[in-house]
């Protein structure tokens, strides 16, 4: 479902750094047939915040994973920019996800034996134009906590410890899988934090997907999912801070 084009008078929209047109993937299971997209045509724009909205079995993972090169189509186009992902062999995807794309996830995925530093360094050891450990952590508020190994961090520390490790490569795209699904509404709110802090202070386009209404409220446009289709996309006049959400 595509928006209305901007009027004359209005500034342009920002560039589109994804766009999927008719957009399918179809699973095989046994004899069992699944449908988790069904002809997705959606624009995300560079810098904004985006959140994918559905409830389980909408097809916000699938298409997430799509977008970041985790999976592929079944039919339709997905871009990237100028590069259409959908034909991109293994090679390539993995070179676009190690280039642009950061991730994170419901379960962090910490070293136990290593620091919150040294889980993040891994990234930026090989990471091209990469930000120092020191300063992505502190981006998610952890400066005074990057010593400290996972077993001594809260889930939310551990969470932002994740944040920290996906933007240490300076990825043009951040996406969020239910990044606060395991935590207390308390400590979510301090994760959505560091994800605005991301997004604004970097400039990142985030897209996050939950089933949690409430998040909606601090995106600039909410993409509604239903049954692996676009039912509806809004946007919000202005975005609420996280520290004022509550669920």
């Amino acid at each position: 479902m595509e928006e209305p084009v901007a009027a004359a008078n209005q500034p342009a929209l920002p560039q589109a750094v994804f766009h999927t047109r008719g957009l399918r993937k179809t699973y095989v299971v046994g004899e069992i047939t699944i449908e988790a997209l069904r002809g997705i045509d959606l624009e995300l724009y560079a810098g904004e915040f985006a959140v994918l909205l559905g409830a389980s079995g909408s097809g916000k993972s699938t298409l997430l994973n799509i977008l970041g090169g985790l999976d592929t189509p079944t039919a339709g186009t997905v871009h990237y920019l100028d590069h259409e992902l959908g034909q991109a062999n293994d090679r390539e995807l993995t070179r676009f996800r190690r280039e642009h794309v950061g991730f994170v996830f419901q379960f962090y995925n910490l070293i136990p034996s290593l620091t919150a530093r040294e889980n993040v360094a891994i990234v930026t050891e090989i990471a091209t134009h990469g930000l120092a450990p020191e300063d992505a952590l502190a981006i998610v508020g952890l400066a005074d906590r990057m010593d400290h190994f996972p077993a001594q961090l809260s889930g939310g520390e551990q969470q932002r410890v994740a944040i920290a490790r996906a933007i240490a490569k300076s990825p043009d795209v951040l996406l969020c899988d239910e990044p606060t699904g395991a935590l207390d509404s308390q400590t979510g709110i301090l994760v959505l934090e560091a994800l605005a802090q991301v997004n604004t202070k970097l400039g990142t386009t985030t897209v996050v997907i939950t089933h949690n209404v409430v998040i909606a409220d601090m995106a600039d446009r909410v993409i509604h999912l239903h049954d692996g289709r676009v039912a509806e996309i809004t946007r919000n006049a202005e975005r609420r801070p996280a520290r004022e959400l509550r669920w």
